[in-house]
């Protein structure tokens, strides 16, 4: 007698192409993030939204490090941090407290990264914050906002003031504290974060020479405003992209389990 073998179910089975997609695109950040030394242990997030008319986002499993985390672990939740979906994980609500003020009041705002960058946090403590020492600081002030420090992420009362903080810009810098930005994807997110941080590595770097540094002129700065868009935004995420994700294939395709 022949024995039928049922095929276990996974995930992937149970969620739309579309979402499986950005499940793996938002695993690949979080890989991406570890790969850059970005990560701190199991704290901070990113956060993307599930393609659909629900207000969905998928979030990291708390206590999973950065470079453990796979497209099936990640944890879908509604706006209020409530998992809508069965999982054997777990999140921490405090830490979407600031993703879900930014994902409800800025449509555009699909995926949020948020991360504590030793050079972020250094630039994010001097009293000028970002300074236009270099073309990727130029990129990234061009559309940077601020927001002032009130402790820990833990109080509701300050999402209205971040939110009218970050205004229609798409990165922040979280004095003493960290960075943020935003994009219509994980590529956009991630390459807006890249930008962001290597214009604060450089500023550090070239303010430990023994010499003053030297700031871009004013006019050049506007200037390079009105260039970025064309240069930066789509076409620059989805041309750096496939090659990040080439790059994590070979290092451990397991992220897109």
């Amino acid at each position: 007698m022949s024995k039928v073998t049922q095929k276990r179910e996974t995930l992937r089975d149970q969620v739309s192409e579309a979402e499986w997609q950005v499940r793996t695109d938002l695993a690949a950040a979080y890989r991406l993030v570890a790969y850059y030394g970005w990560d701190d242990l199991i704290f901070t997030h990113i956060s993307l939204r599930v393609p659909g008319p629900e207000h969905h986002f998928l979030i990291n499993p708390y206590g999973m490090l950065f470079d453990e985390i796979t497209a099936s672990s990640l944890v879908k939740v509604d706006l209020d941090g409530k998992i809508v979906m069965d999982s054997s994980y777990f999140i921490n609500p405090a830490g979407f407290t600031i993703h879900s003020a930014v994902h409800a009041a800025r449509e555009d705002a699909l995926c949020v990264m948020h991360l504590h960058t030793e050079y972020g946090i250094a630039v994010s403590a001097q009293r000028d914050g970002l300074l236009p020492l270099s073309q990727q600081a130029l990129i990234a002030l061009a559309s940077l906002a601020y927001h002032d420090y009130e402790g820990l992420a833990l109080d509701e009362s300050e999402r209205p003031r971040l939110v009218s903080d970050l205004g229609n810009k798409n990165s922040m810098i979280l004095r003493h504290h960290g960075l943020l930005t935003i994009g219509r994807s994980a590529a956009e997110a991630f390459l807006a974060m890249f930008i962001l941080e290597r214009a604060c590595k450089i500023q550090i770097l070239a303010q430990s020479g023994d010499s003053d540094v030297s700031m871009i002129p004013s006019p050049i700065l506007d200037r390079v405003a009105g260039q970025v868009d064309a240069v930066m935004i789509g076409q620059g995420a989805q041309l750096t992209w496939p090659g990040l994700l080439r790059k994590l294939d070979r290092i451990d395709r397991s992220y897109r389990q």
